[in-house]
């Protein structure tokens, strides 16, 4: 698996969870990072952010059991100005073995304009490889509650709009989370969206695997007179 993504700490901060997971299952996988996340207002450190944040983002992949690290170095907050075949093509130099794509969901999560570039990036260039694309969603329920206490900006999937709920063991993620200290220190949203999410994440396909997509095909349509109960 390729995860990609806009920034140090997208990896572990949204997707360590399911990288996690992956490496306990023997899954090899890889990052690839687009920014340095050199624009972040968070962690004042005395040194070049740039810097810290490629050591942060380093260090966070061994405990995620992350086999290869790509960090490009776009401009943090302007990668939607990179024109999007730019972007697809480093996703495409990237992927090599890699037969899935982990992304953030449509939306960018969060709304932000990287993160959303990012994935988009990684859609083109799955098409041209003929890849599926997987992508890390919040729940409805868990993006409502933060929205209100926080008067954050995160857009939630109802159930009918999540395809795989899996469950998780976070200790591969809370220890890369640690990694990154300039992020994770002062951000209550953080540990709070993790404590809803509890032991699961929610996920959906954004490209169907190529048998997945001829199933579905192959559904036949509900009858008209079915009344939608559960058999």
């Amino acid at each position: 698996m390729l995860a990609v993504c806009a920034h140090p700490d997208d990896e572990s901060f949204g997707l360590g969870a399911v990288l996690g997971a992956l490496s306990d299952r023997g899954a090899t996988t890889r990052v690839l990072c687009f920014t340095h996340g050199e624009a972040s207002t968070l962690g004042e450190t005395g040194r070049p952010l740039d810097e810290v944040r490629a050591e942060e983002l380093s260090a966070a992949a061994v405990f995620l059991g992350v086999d290869e690290v790509t960090l490009l170095d776009y401009p943090d907050g302007h990668l939607e100005e990179v024109p999007l075949e730019e972007l697809a093509q480093k996703v495409n130099e990237a992927v090599g073995p890699a037969e899935i794509l982990l992304v953030f969901d449509e939306g960018g999560i969060t709304g932000h304009p990287d993160h959303c570039a990012a994935t988009a990036a990684a859609l083109l260039a799955a098409r041209r490889d003929e890849l599926p694309v997987l992508a890390w969603a919040v729940p409805e329920r868990v993006a409502s509650v933060l929205n209100a206490e926080f008067g954050t900006s995160f857009l939630g999937r109802g159930d009918s709009e999540v395809d795989l709920v899996v469950t998780v063991d976070r200790g591969r993620q809370r220890q890369a989370i640690a990694c990154h200290v300039s992020q994770s220190t002062d951000n209550p949203v953080l540990w709070r969206r993790l404590e809803l999410l509890g032991s699961t994440e929610s996920l959906r396909w954004l490209r169907l695997p190529v048998g997945v997509a001829e199933a579905r095909e192959h559904v036949p349509p509900a009858s008209p007179d079915s009344d939608g109960g559960e058999s």
